[in-house]
């Protein structure tokens, strides 16, 4: 679908803004203490399975997608190798040819190392730009991709580490007359750790699992010169997760997942253009990411606003139908986002389907709302790996 304005496309941009990079007016002293960076389209969960969990995902049981949530639990999955493929719909309700889609893989090197490729792809649309007068000046597709290369290694039988490198596209507005941009790069790294271990309750078997990552580690991107430079949204994500069979048929999940951007916050700026409040966020990556625990310009209680929780249960019946439930939440000064998910899976030998399903719980619109979402994935198992496995039960 061809869009011929310009402000259109301000609209998309601005709505993944202030979906994913907490970008809503707050009450602080009458200022807007939100949180911005560049290219959010980075926290955009992938995968159907995990956005229906509320988009919980740091300590769940490793699949094809892993490797985004958590590089470090990528060596426990226990097939040899796989992939996956991801298609989210962005503003669905308005628009057709605007989407998100993720394009996964992973092979197991040996029983203790791990490797995945991945690459998320961001595309918003065709558009035709036009200057002040209303004249065209061309039509141009604007989109932004990461490319991903992970490794992950096991350290123990319930400990691993893992790190991913990554490369960023950002192409907002090509290459008109009169439009002052350029194309954005950058680079990042992701680094991940995960414990799991195995539990015993009365007859049924348990799994207890945690998981920490620091992601999109990165040098920050600049749209027109180095003198504008905006940050990558580096994130730390904490979060455990607990599986326990209730019976040889029926399994269920319990996950839980804290995250905070690891970015300055805006400070309050007085009528002379000086900094009233918090600290100046014209930081080095390294200062900014150990200041964003303390420069608020609200201090602690405005720290803790921007921490923001996701929860999801899944419902496993024979290890073949999934039902999965989700909610997000985000206080209403630092992006205001609170949704419920839902979804459902399937899995047959080694193939299986993921959908999922936004449903906002407050008034504010979602651009993923009404909108299904779909995982398609393999993975095989090797012989090899069954014996080592029939070994080690």
């Amino acid at each position: 679908m061809k869009l011929r304005a310009v402000p259109f496309f301000i609209l998309a941009v601005v709505s993944l803004k202030n979906t994913y990079a907490q970008t809503d007016p707050s009450d602080l002293l009458g200022q807007d203490n939100a949180i911005t960076t560049a290219v959010p389209f980075l926290a955009i969960s992938p995968d159907a399975r995990h956005a229906a969990l509320g988009d919980a995902g740091v300590a769940t049981s490793p699949d094809a997608n892993a490797a985004y949530w958590n590089a470090g639990k990528l060596v426990f999955i226990d097939k040899k190798y796989g992939g996956s493929f991801s298609y989210t719909p962005w503003l669905g309700k308005i628009i057709n040819d605007m989407s998100v889609s993720y394009l996964s893989g992973f092979y197991k090197l040996t029983r203790e190392q791990a490797i995945g490729l991945a690459i998320k792809y961001f595309d918003l649309g065709e558009i035709s730009f036009t200057d002040t007068q209303g004249f065209s000046l061309g039509d141009f597709n604007p989109r932004e991709f990461a490319f991903d290369l992970t490794y992950s290694r096991l350290l123990t039988e319930e400990f691993s580490i893992g790190g991913t490198g990554r490369y960023i596209y950002s192409n907002l507005t090509g290459a008109f007359s009169g439009i002052d941009a350029q194309a954005g790069h950058s680079v990042a790294v992701d680094l991940g750790v995960y414990y799991t271990k195995q539990l015993k309750k009365s007859a049924h078997n348990s799994t207890l699992s945690f998981g920490a990552t620091i992601t999109n580690i990165g040098a920050k991107i600049s749209y027109t010169n180095a003198e504008n430079e905006d940050f990558l949204p580096t994130n730390l994500r904490l979060g455990s997760a607990y599986t326990t069979e209730l019976d040889p048929y029926n399994t269920i999940t319990f996950t839980l997942d804290f995250n905070k951007l690891l970015v300055p916050s805006p400070p309050v700026y007085d009528e002379d253009g000086n900094i009233a409040y918090g600290k100046d966020p014209d930081r080095s990556i390294l200062s900014a990411m150990f200041g964003s625990f303390g420069d608020a310009p609200n201090g602690g209680s405005e720290e803790l606003k921007e921490v923001m929780t996701s929860a999801g249960i899944e419902y496993w019946y024979n290890k073949t139908f999934a039902g999965r439930l989700g909610y997000f939440n985000e206080a209403r000064t630092k992006g205001n986002r609170k949704y419920m998910t839902l979804g459902v899976g399937f899995r047959k030998n080694n193939f299986g389907l993921d959908v999922a399903y936004l449903v906002p719980t407050n008034k504010r619109e979602h651009p993923l709302a009404e909108t299904l979402r779909f995982t398609l994935l393999f993975q095989i198992r090797e012989s090899s790996l069954d014996l080592e496995e029939s070994v080690t039960d």
